[in-house]
């Protein structure tokens, strides 16, 4: 699709909406903070983490989990209120640039994650919950500029679109690091067969973490002409008004949400299945890591090929969107969603489906194993719904939010978003470390996206 349609006709149309440079500008947001969650917090630093920092797989994946949990209770307590307070204001850059920061430095400090040195663990975590703060309220501010951008016909596809360029910058950055920087310990080689640029040793596996600098000067690079190009809203009044009326405006939205059923079922889904796919995408590569042995380098060329296919669910979930509805979109990617984790579930090293199939065989070829086949379709097909999934809910939020607070109810989406995030990896956690396994702590997921899609059927959307 192109991006050109995205923007408004400033003569015929909508004249109050921005030039095409604006709203280009504002979909490399996604753009530049897609790195972040499909280098670290997926396919590459997270499973280097629970292999070769932690004692064990199954520890690691606990201990990454609790990381997770804390830094979700973070932005689950305070994303309403600094949303209440942005709308009071009327500025959204200043948050982005101030929370941007936090990514920034806290990608930046995963570099200090060397192999089997139990001293940096908490330190690390802590680096990892600092950066995931700033992503996520520079997230929550960077939607808010939505309905400002285009008329309310082409939201889909604006927020389609936004996903499906984050997709492509995600796939890049996996090309990037596979191709050019992560190699595999035992050969000295990448994925291309080069040896890692910048001198980057494979044995103290510094690829894997180049991935969190990387992440940080990607940010930089590339949130930039959004600064530039895209308006902000003018300032409305003072900090210290704004801190008192926002408040104030967040206690009364609050006391009337329960009068607003339709608002409230959705939030509550929202909180749901967000926190599903949160995990699932959170402990998808650790995951594969643990039950298949995956290193960097095949965990990566499975992302990439999830990326692939989440590029294209993007895409066609904004055009669907705009067609059908949100609601439809989100129903339909739950479902895909919850086949796909259940299947996998049914998926093991030597296994599909309680049928015997050969392991995957230890220097094999990419992929060869039977196994690792199936996890390969079912994770496209994961891919391929979670774009659709998050663009939907956004619009839909936008559709069903009253205009002048808009920020404020993205503060209460991003809230329903992560104030039970944390339940989902702390249950993740404590079920693995309980059980010592990394499929009983998975399956909780499934609970999660059956609860939300319960909820979504009784929104209202007109």
């Amino acid at each position: 699709m192109a991006v050109t349609d995205l923007a408004a006709d400033r003569t015929t149309e909508a004249p109050a909406y921005p030039r095409r440079a604006a709203v280009i500008s504002w979909i490399f947001f996604d753009w530049a903070a897609q790195p972040y969650f499909t280098l670290i917090t997926t396919f590459v630093f997270a499973p280097y983490f629970a292999n070769f920092v932690a004692p064990d797989p199954a520890k690691g994946q606990a201990l990454w989990g609790f990381a997770a949990a804390g830094a979700g209770f973070t932005i689950a307590v305070l994303s309403p209120v600094l949303g209440a307070i942005a709308d009071a204001s009327g500025r959204r850059k200043p948050w982005i640039a101030a929370f941007g920061a936090l990514l920034v430095v806290g990608a930046s400090a995963m570099w200090i994650g060397r192999p089997g040195d139990p001293s940096i663990i908490v330190p690390l975590l802590l680096a990892y919950a600092v950066a995931s703060v700033g992503v996520e309220f520079a997230t929550v501010f960077n939607n808010a500029m939505m309905p400002t951008l285009v008329p309310p016909e082409r939201i889909g596809r604006l927020s389609g679109t936004g996903w499906a360029t984050g997709y492509i910058g995600g796939i890049l950055s996996l090309v990037l690091v596979l191709g050019f920087l992560a190699a595999n310990p035992e050969s000295g080689r990448t994925l291309f067969g080069l040896t890692p640029l910048f001198g980057l040793d494979p044995v103290t596996h510094q690829g894997d973490r180049i991935t969190g600098p990387l992440t940080a000067i990607w940010f930089v690079i590339f949130v930039t002409p959004m600064f530039l190009l895209t308006p902000d809203y003018p300032a409305r009044r003072p900090m210290r008004e704004a801190l008192r009326a926002g408040l104030g405006q967040l206690k009364s939205t609050l006391g009337e949400l329960p009068k607003h059923r339709s608002m409230l079922l959705f939030l509550l889904a929202n909180m749901i299945y967000t926190d599903g796919l949160v995990s699932l995408f959170a402990f998808g590569g650790i995951y594969a890591a643990g039950t298949f042995g995956w290193h960097t380098i095949q965990i990566g060329t499975f992302g990439i090929i999830l990326a692939i296919a989440g590029t294209l669910g993007a895409w066609l979930g904004g055009s669907l969107d705009d067609r059908l509805g949100p609601k439809r979109v989100i129903a339909g990617s739950l479902t895909v969603l919850l086949l796909a984790v259940t299947a996998i579930l049914l998926v093991g090293r030597d296994s599909i489906f309680f049928i015997k199939v050969a392991p995957p065989q230890p220097g094999g070829a990419l992929f060869a194993g039977a196994s690792e086949k199936a996890y390969l379709v079912l994770g496209c097909l994961i891919g391929a719904a979670g774009g659709p999934l998050q663009a939907a809910s956004r619009t839909l939020l936008i559709r069903l939010a009253p205009k002048d607070r808009i920020a404020q109810f993205f503060g209460l989406f991003a809230l329903t978003g992560k104030v039970t995030s944390f339940i989902g990896p702390l249950l993740i956690g404590v079920i693995t470390a309980a059980t010592a396994s990394q499929k009983a702590g998975m399956a909780v997921l499934v609970i999660f996206f059956t609860a939300g899609m319960a909820l979504l059927t009784r929104v209202k959307t007109s």
